[in-house]
């Protein structure tokens, strides 16, 4: 199957953040999300997170492992493998916190942090046929930026501590930028 897809040049989108969402106590709960949340989005997260199964032999944990190996011979086999954040399920997968966590977690699976983070960036401007404008920061590119305390592809969780985020050309606290939204994510 992986040959077939690499063959007909099908990209393939790296939603780990969703599978593992699924996993009980696997993601690991950060007051960030919980911040971000509705209140009732938020308790509705953390019932449907005590009611996951989240063993060493869960099917879950298994679909996860098997999803991970997938990914990796995929992008060995030459495949195009980008990255995002399906916000369906339990509303574990919260943009923004779930796209940094899929990087934690393609590391997890065997790819390098230089990888994974160009796997959700430089990748994703490929497939859409704007690597040249897009993607990797360049002199004359169009650049969405973020700041990071820290040196993500020495310690892959640093990529949680963005201090600073650029938006056309302009800088925003990244901590003012989450109060502005405070409580807010799950209501529209």
């Amino acid at each position: 199957m992986i040959a077939d897809l690499v063959k007909h040049n099908v990209a393939i989108t790296s939603a780990l953040a969703v599978f593992e969402a699924f996993i009980g106590e696997r993601p690991p709960l950060e007051q960030r999300f919980l911040g971000a949340v509705s209140p009732d989005a938020a308790n509705n997260y953390l019932s449907a997170r005590a009611r996951a199964r989240g063993g060493a032999d869960s099917p879950t944990v298994a679909a996860l492992k098997k999803e991970l190996e997938f990914e990796r011979a995929f992008v060995k086999a030459g495949g195009l493998l980008i990255a995002g954040a399906d916000p369906t399920g339990n509303g574990g997968a919260l943009a923004g916190f779930a796209d940094q966590r899929n990087i934690e977690l393609l590391v997890e699976g065997g790819f390098t942090a230089v990888e994974a983070i160009q796997i959700a960036t430089a990748n994703s401007a490929k497939f859409r046929g704007e690597q040249e404008r897009l993607g990797t920061i360049a002199a004359g590119k169009h650049a969405d930026l973020v700041v990071i305390n820290g040196n993500p592809a020495a310690r892959i969780a640093d990529i949680r501590n963005v201090k600073i985020v650029f938006k056309d050309g302009a800088g925003y606290d990244a901590g003012k930028l989450l109060d502005s939204v405070r409580g807010q994510a799950g209501l529209r």
